[in-house]
Formats: structure tokens, sequence, C-alpha cells
């Protein structure tokens, strides 16, 4: 077990290397002087020059790269700039929005979608399991964009049920943890739970509907290879009826790879959540690192690709190893 972890740290390690050397890439190859960019129009070429000397931008680019690894390595990702202020400290003052949101989210499709799934693998070829094959294809194929300017006009505009644009209305609890179902629990405050959980609504049903059609389907894939195994075949045989073969035997190997659709959703919610923040106003780091690319601040779309991809090898590495944890068939021999 200790080399199956070593090797899956060692590929964490690996990807972060190659995440380093295209972000490195694409923001030399970026249209713009960074340096005549945070100088100002205004600023003289002597200005510049300097300002480009001071940020290390006159080395040779092995030892740009060099410079720049060793400030990841540090965890610093430069400063923004528009503000001023350094990238780590912007997109983590942002990160509980969007960390409440996509919470919310995935706690919604594993409520949606694991019991569907379950119910097409049981009920074959009947409505719910043609559901499920349309929910899921849609789920791959619907932009998430799309899908909230559909929510924005039909529940706000139309019916008039959610608010359509940021996080909340009036004077937010006293923030404690940065979340603000959370805070508005521990103050007590009733109200501003339920205008936080309103402005929720919106972007949460989004962002869970585009993941539990997929989900739905493979907890159905996955539920019908054990329905169709030897033990179940031979629990039947020998008169156990069907809720206990379902729920006592079935489901709980059925559930085993629950580890990795939760890694796998995760993920899909990290770009997802990005395009939704931004139809819905939501003042998380995804809202902000758009505002970034129209605003040409290359530190901050850096810093979050970055913090991303960390993000998503930290998710699927823990993914893995939990699942060697629980499941030895998936540990190398």
């Amino acid at each position: 077990m200790a080399r199956f972890v070593l090797q899956r740290l060692a590929f964490f390690g690996l990807v972060l290397l190659g995440v380093s050397l295209i972000t490195f890439a694409i923001a030399h190859l970026a249209p713009g002087d960074p340096a005549r960019m945070m100088a100002g129009p205004a600023a003289s070429a002597d200005a510049v020059a300097a300002l480009r000397a001071e940020l290390g931008l006159d080395l040779p680019l092995w030892q740009q790269y060099a410079r720049y690894l060793g400030d990841l390595l540090r965890f610093d990702l430069g400063t923004s700039n528009v503000s001023g202020e350094p990238v780590l400290d912007e997109i983590l003052a942002r990160a509980p929005a969007s960390i409440e949101l996509m919470g919310s989210a995935l706690l919604l499709s594993l409520l949606v979608g694991i019991p569907l799934g379950i119910g097409a693998a049981v009920k074959r070829g009947g409505w719910l399991d043609r559901l499920v094959s349309g929910l899921s294809v849609a789920g791959i194929s619907v932009p998430a964009f799309w899908l909230g300017l559909v929510m924005v006009i039909l529940f706000y505009r139309q019916l008039e049920w959610f608010p359509a644009s940021g996080r909340f209305t009036g004077e937010p609890p006293p923030a404690v943890t940065g979340f603000l179902l959370i805070d508005a629990l521990i103050a007590l405050d009733f109200r501003a739970l339920s205008a936080a959980s309103a402005h929720l609504a919106l972007p949460v049903l989004s962002l869970a509907l585009l993941e539990a059609g997929p989900l739905a389907r493979l907890v159905r894939n996955q539920m019908r290879a054990v329905l169709g195994s030897d033990y179940v075949r031979m629990a039947r045989a020998s008169g156990l009826s069907e809720r206990t073969i379902l729920w006592r035997h079935a489901l709980r190997n059925a559930l085993t790879p629950l580890v990795t659709l939760v890694a796998a959703s995760i993920a899909m919610m990290l770009f997802g959540s990005v395009s939704l923040e931004t139809v819905f106003g939501w003042p998380g780091a995804g809202h902000y690192v758009v505002q970034s690319i129209f605003a040409l601040d290359f530190p901050v779309i850096m810093g979050f690709a970055v913090l991303t991809a960390i993000a998503y090898v930290l998710v699927n590495t823990a993914a893995d190893i939990t699942l060697g944890l629980i499941d030895p068939r998936v540990r190398p021999a």
C-alpha cells in the first residue's frame, strides 16, 4: 500500500511540473508586455525597463522559469496587475463562495443521481431508465452557461421565485467561516439563512442538474453489473428477496466506486462553476478569473490555472488512495 501511495504522489508532482511549464509558456506567448501594462500607458521607456528588470523579465527564459517554479514552491503566485494585491490572497478571499456553490451542487447531484441510477438499474428499460439516459446526454452536451441563462429566464424573469445574481441581499451574518450558510446557522440568523439559500438556488440547481445525469448513468451501469454477478444469482437461488439482495448485497458493492464518481464530479464542477459564476454574478474565484481575463491580468490567470490544477490532482489522488484502502483489487500487484 505504501508503494501505491508513493506512486500516486509521484504522479501528482509530475502533473504539477507539467502545469507550471504550460502556464509559464502561455504567459510568454500571450500578447502584450506585462511591465508596460503594470506601469501604465503614460510611463516612460526607462520606467518600463526598470520595472522589467525588477520583475526579472530581462533574464533568460530558463532563469525566469526557475524563479517562477521557486515562487510556486513558496506558494507565491505573484501580484495582480489590477489590484496590486497578492494573487493567492485575492483567490482565497473568494474561494469560500466557490466552495459553497460546488459543495451544495455536489450534495444535490448525489441525492438525485444515486437514487435515479439505482431505480434505472432495477427497472431496466422503463421510463426511469430512459430518463437517466436523457439526463446523461443532456449533462454532457448542454453548456453550463446556457442552462444558467435558462434558469434565469424561467425562475427569475418569468416566475420571480429566486434572485438572479449576487450571493446575498441585505446585511450578511457575522463572518466566521466565510460560508454564508454556516455563518447564518452559527448566528442562528434564519432570515440570513433563507436569503443565502435563495441566492444559491439557481446556480446550485444549474450545476447539480449537469452532474446528476452522468452520475446516475454511472451508478446505473455499476448496479447492473453487480446485479448480473454470480453471487447475486446465487443469492436469488437461495431464496432471498429482491429487496434483501438489493440493499444488503448489491448496493454495497455497486457504490464502492462512488469515491471515484465523486472525484470526477468535483473535477467537472471546477470548470462548470466558472461560467455559472459569471452568469449569476456569483462573487467566487471563477467570476474573478473571468474578469481578470478581460483585464489581461496574467498573474491572476496563471495563478488560478495552477490552483485549479492542484485542486484537480489532489482530489483525484485522494480518491485513488481512498479507493485503494477500501478496495484491495485496485492496488498494484
